[in-house]
């Protein structure tokens, strides 16, 4: 079996008019097809009308070669991207969409689900947190199952919150790193009280040595990691031993064995996984689901409530909530496909159709809450 095409779909995700990204929220997915006739499905992340045009530009090499070895074309498209400089959000988006596609591939050759080929199921079926600032937010999502979601970064919000839904229901304060320490920690303070689940990104990810303040000054459990590109950055944040959650992003974290070793560096330090899946689509979550059926220190995976209208329909096995849990499929590889038909009828809108909210350099680095 030999890689013979590779093919790239960018769809909108976004039916709003506003945003604070170029272009809105996009996917970008990747379907690779063997000479056999088997294809594999991906999905990358971080910027994807970059990563697309990435995709296409490394995709000569990997014409000819065995989609079976996953790891050593994993580290072909590392290589080749090397001079570029460290990894970020275009290198790891593809190879993140590259990696899933492959295993995706090796799954249906094989007739087994990917998770099969990753350790194996420990878990029948994966518990999902949404998003709600508002009590009827919370109510929404709590009549639908849900046993967790996160917040506004604000004590207000979660003790309006804590009174519409108890102390049953857990509940994580996201920052969207935003905060200087001083105000991360004031606001940490003022929310210790109303039990928080997790801190979720208090402060820039780019200063580690900040979160540590905050770790040390916070009594609630720091998570962080959705904007880390690499297996080095999670070690070097595991190692401070600051963190009780880890968010990996699977579309720019460089795919799923990427996921399932910082899954695993985290479960020699005691510390759970959750990772992120706030903007990403549906294969990248089918691709969650695999990995977090495969690890000890499961705790729960972001999961989009309400997303637009389409987000099933452009990629068909697409396994919906329910009592929040999405259930571990069966059917081999990933279970799930891309409808080209339908990814075409949203294509990517224009930058200058958006209005954009931009911050003040005050509200980029927050010093009080």
């Amino acid at each position: 079996m030999k890689i013979a095409e590779v093919r790239t779909f960018l769809v909108n995700a976004d039916d709003g008019k506003r945003s604070e990204r170029p272009r809105g929220r996009n996917w970008v997915f990747v379907k690779i097809a063997t000479d056999t006739g088997i294809t594999g499905v991906g999905e990358g992340g971080g910027w994807p009308e970059l990563v697309e045009k990435g995709i296409n530009e490394v995709s000569h090499f990997l014409i000819g070669q065995d989609p079976f070895a996953t790891e050593r074309l994993w580290l072909r498209i590392y290589d080749v991207l090397h001079s570029h400089g460290l990894t970020g959000a275009v290198r790891g988006g593809v190879l993140s969409a590259i990696d899933m596609a492959l295993w995706d591939i090796k799954g249906k050759a094989l007739d087994v689900p990917v998770y099969e080929l990753i350790g194996g199921k420990i878990w029948d079926r994966i518990p999902v947190y949404g998003h709600a600032s508002t009590p009827e937010q919370a109510k929404r999502l709590v009549d639908r199952g849900f046993a967790a979601f996160k917040c506004a970064p604000s004590a207000k919000v979660l003790a309006q919150l804590r009174e519409t839904v108890g102390y049953d229901v857990e509940i994580g304060v996201h920052a969207h790193g935003e905060f200087s320490p001083a105000a991360a920690i004031a606001l940490g303070k003022a929310c210790e009280r109303f039990a928080p689940a997790f801190y979720e990104e208090p402060t820039s990810p780019d200063d580690l040595e900040s979160l540590c303040r905050v770790a040390a000054k916070v009594d609630i459990p720091i998570a962080t990691g959705e904007r880390l590109f690499s297996k080095w950055a999670f070690r070097d944040l595991l190692d401070r031993n600051i963190v009780d959650l880890i968010q990996p992003e699977i579309t720019r974290v460089g795919g799923i064995l990427e996921e399932k070793k910082v899954a695993i560096m985290a479960e020699a330090r005691s510390v759970k996984v959750a990772p992120h899946d706030g903007s990403a689509g549906p294969i990248a979550e089918m691709a969650n689901v695999h990995v977090m059926a495969s690890i000890p220190n499961m705790r729960f995976l972001e999961h989009r409530a309400e997303d637009v209208p389409w987000r099933g329909m452009v990629a068909p096995g697409m396994i919906p909530d329910r009592d929040g849990y999405i259930q571990v499929p069966e059917k081999p590889g990933l279970g799930i496909d891309i409808d080209e038909a339908e990814c075409a009828r949203h294509p990517v809108r224009p930058t200058e159709a958006y209005e954009y909210r931009l911050r003040t350099p005050d509200q980029i680095q927050r010093d009080r809450w």
